[in-house]
């Protein structure tokens, strides 16, 4: 799993990045007038963190893995995919029913967070 996880971050991590940049001079006018700015940038801000979390999850993985560090991996890359993505379509589309399905991915977002505690508290010690 360490691969997948080192992988994905690293994808996410330069997706992130360059969505970010389209999004704050390509598509700036378009985003500003549909109200949909801060939607974009909350998009590219929770993809370019949690990629760095795939990143630190795979590399710890790598180490000493562990049933804990891969339900945090799979959480952080499902809930960036849903809550980053649901939020780059909404505010490129308008489609408002998108804006209904992000909080799932936020909850998958904090369940990665917590199994990464988890994760935490069963090595260290």
């Amino acid at each position: 799993m360490s691969r997948l996880f080192l992988t994905a971050g690293g994808l996410i991590g330069g997706l992130a990045v360059a969505t970010g940049a389209f999004g704050a001079h390509g598509l700036k006018a378009f985003l500003e007038a549909q109200g949909q700015a801060a939607n974009w940038e909350t998009a590219a801000r929770y993809a370019l963190c949690h990629a760095l979390a795939l990143v630190a999850v795979g590399g710890l993985d790598a180490v000493r893995p562990t049933a804990a560090l891969r339900t945090a991996g799979w959480c952080f890359l499902a809930g960036t995919a849903i809550f980053s993505g649901c939020l780059f379509a909404l505010a490129a589309t308008g489609v408002k029913m998108l804006g209904a399905v992000v909080p799932i991915g936020g909850v998958l977002l904090i369940a990665g967070w917590l199994a990464l505690a988890v994760a935490g508290w069963r090595t260290a010690g």
